[in-house]
């Protein structure tokens, strides 16, 4: 899953993509507003969180913006604001769901799972393809009841490869959802990881988990 986080302060923001990410989450952040909001329009991305105050453009004017482009990507606006009129207000130009500061990042994250389980792409925490099982909540990985212990960009990789079965992923599309936009596009590392996902399961089975489409991308195995 990718995240847009648009949050001016430094260390909210940066506290906030570390947790993210150690949830298992691509996390895109900038600190302006017409930036962020060039971002959301112009990027595909399953959540977007959004300060209210910001440089250049509010969180009220950006989310605006995104709705009159027929983007429906859920949104979590964070704000001071706590005047009923305030919040209709929030409502009524697309956001859709707020939390008012200060908050926990535990409250923050359980409305970032609820959010993501109104698409209806999500339909379950589970993904089994035979003997391989991945809990998606848990961020845990099965083979044949055999654990197996994945760093976060290669359950990124094999996670989303699983939750779009039977499709060929490009490495450019792999590249956009697993890495931020900040990631270079020319290097390697998309093929070292998958090098190294290959190594981990060749120790528990002889099965190709994910079978390389020269020239096209990669697919997860479903045999």
């Amino acid at each position: 899953m990718k995240i847009l986080l648009i949050e001016d302060d430094q260390k909210t923001g940066f506290l906030l993509k570390k947790y993210l990410e150690q949830d298992c989450y691509v996390v895109d952040w900038t600190k302006n507003g017409t930036k962020g909001s060039f971002w959301a329009r112009t990027n595909n991305y399953d959540l977007i969180i959004l300060d209210y105050v910001l440089p250049e453009k509010n969180g009220k004017k950006i989310c605006t913006e995104i709705r009159n482009e027929n983007i429906d990507t859920p949104i979590i606006m964070l704000t001071i604001k706590f005047d009923i009129n305030d919040k209709v207000d929030l409502f009524n130009s697309g956001v859709d769901d707020y939390l008012v500061k200060p908050y926990s990042y535990q409250e923050l994250k359980a409305r970032i799972k609820a959010l993501l389980r109104r698409k209806p792409t999500i339909k379950s925490n589970i993904i089994n393809i035979n003997m391989l099982v991945i809990n998606t909540n848990k961020n845990q990985v099965r083979y044949n009841n055999n654990d197996v212990y994945l760093r976060r960009k290669e359950f990124l990789i094999l996670k989303y490869l699983a939750e779009n079965r039977g499709n060929i992923i490009s490495r450019a599309e792999l590249m956009e959802k697993v890495w931020d936009i900040n990631a270079d596009a020319f290097s390697n590392t998309i093929e070292s990881h998958i090098l190294n996902l290959r190594k981990k399961f060749k120790k528990i089975t002889n099965t190709k988990i994910i079978i390389t489409v020269p020239g096209r991308g990669y697919i997860i195995n479903e045999k």
